[in-house]
């Protein structure tokens, strides 16, 4: 009986391991090839409503996706406290091969019930009239003197979707994400002016170019340092970075796209660059024009990060207000592949983060809002968040399959010494002589 119950101990071990590798993220899809867009695996469905009665709640630290219909209007639910400060995104991607028109875009807005308005974004396509994902974020911040948005209690979120009708009437899918911005250590004690200037001068990153490919979304984005980063992209791909950047750090961005032999012709807006803070809320963009030689476009000078950059009410500083991985996407025109060819062009990123870390003003742990030295090796190492969460994963898999290994050695061995013990004789019992059985006891049978 205890046989069987470690025969079966065993047997589940081994298939909880076997099991855990086949659960792999990116394993199931890895024969279909990549996607245009990389959701985030952990996301789970939800449908907004056009009405807020019937809004659907979004949880803190959760990951959503869902959909959105041109001149949709659709409500989530929140549940708030009266203290913390609450961050809504949005990631807004067109079908693939589809077409937008300049003023397409989406509008996320944070709402009471009384439908006051504590903030909103607008993402939007601009003149680089092609799809592409774009993100906007909205936000609940408890303010010192402000009345504004400060109860506890139910609030809404709202996206609006507007497209012109000569655009694609596809919905877009979306990737939402709710996360709540950990407390301070003495709210009192920070300042409640923004800043006013700083350094514009973009540094020079270091000397050598390397390889490294980016993700297909904010989930796969490859991890990058300061440094020149090679890559390639195909007209209408979309290629996605991160970059740690810590309090009092400021990071400059430029993308340079190599140049061609196939033609002259002249593309305005034919090369995207966009950043995003670690709430995915934007951050600033730029556009280059090509017309077959190498040519770069850099974002502009962005302030330091620092707590007090939401109090500008210039939305490229204001994005500057907390620590974390910041996003870089890339994207080039599918209007490339009609002169140029289908074929990927080279792409060179130089990356340069300055300054030295800085406090934190939260207290306890940050979460998503600090760069740990876990990012800092991840970011030396290029893995993406998909990555080192499978790097994990497969930690486990080799402790458990360990462990599984050991439970049966040492199963085969209990076995194997039960049965030596029921191989042996019986012992002699006392008063025996030369091992012999005593008078009247029968030799025992073979």
């Amino acid at each position: 009986m205890n046989r069987e119950r470690n025969r079966g101990r065993v047997t589940l071990a081994t298939l909880a391991a076997v099991c855990a590798v086949a659960a792999l993220p990116g394993q199931a899809h890895a024969a279909d090839g990549p996607a245009a867009y990389a959701f985030d695996p952990a996301a789970a469905s939800v449908q907004g409503t056009e009405t807020n009665a019937d809004a659907p709640e979004l949880k803190p630290g959760a990951v959503y996706r869902s959909s959105i219909k041109n001149g949709q209007k659709l409500y989530y639910r929140l549940e708030l406290d009266s203290t913390t400060d609450a961050y809504v995104s949005a990631v807004a991607v067109p079908k693939t091969g589809g077409k937008v028109a300049y003023g397409d875009g989406i509008t996320v807005s944070m709402r009471d019930l009384d439908d006051t308005r504590c903030s909103s974004e607008q993402a939007a396509f601009g003149s680089a009239e092609f799809p592409r994902p774009i993100a906007a974020y909205a936000h609940r911040t408890v303010e010192k003197g402000s009345t504004t948005c400060k109860a506890g209690g139910t609030y809404n979120v709202l996206i609006e979707r507007e497209s012109k009708a000569t655009s694609s009437p596809d919905a877009w899918e979306l990737e939402l994400r709710y996360e709540a911005e950990p407390a301070v250590k003495d709210a009192d004690a920070l300042p409640t002016g923004a800043p006013e200037d700083w350094s514009s001068a973009s540094p020079v990153p270091p000397a050598g170019r390397q390889e490294r490919s980016g993700g297909s979304g904010f989930h796969e984005a490859a991890s990058l340092e300061s440094g020149e980063w090679g890559d390639k992209i195909a007209p209408g791909q979309t290629r996605f970075y991160r970059v740690p950047v810590d309090w009092g750090q400021q990071i400059f961005a430029t993308a340079v796209l190599s140049n061609s032999k196939k033609s002259t012709e002249y593309l305005g807006n034919a090369l995207a660059l966009a950043l995003d803070n670690p709430a995915h809320g934007h951050v600033d963009d730029a556009t280059l024009s090509y017309s077959g030689a190498s040519n770069s476009v850099a974002l502009d000078p962005l302030p330091p990060v620092a707590y007090e950059n939401r109090h500008d009410s210039a939305t490229d500083v204001s994005a500057m207000r907390f620590a974390g991985w910041y996003y870089l996407s890339v994207t080039l025109s599918p209007k490339v592949a009609e002169h140029y060819g289908d074929e990927a062009l080279g792409l060179t990123l130089k990356v340069k983060v300055v300054n030295d870390s800085e406090p934190s003003p939260y207290e306890g742990d940050a979460g998503i809002f600090a760069v740990t030295d876990d990012d800092r090796d991840l970011a030396r190492s290029g893995k993406s968040a998909a990555e080192a969460g499978e790097s994990d994963t497969m930690r486990m898999v080799a402790a458990a399959g360990i462990g599984a290994g050991s439970v049966l050695v040492l199963g085969l061995g209990a076995w194997t010494l039960l049965a030596r013990r029921r191989a042996t004789p019986t012992a002699v019992p006392p008063g025996a002589a030369g091992g012999q059985p005593p008078v009247g006891v029968p030799p025992r049978a073979r």
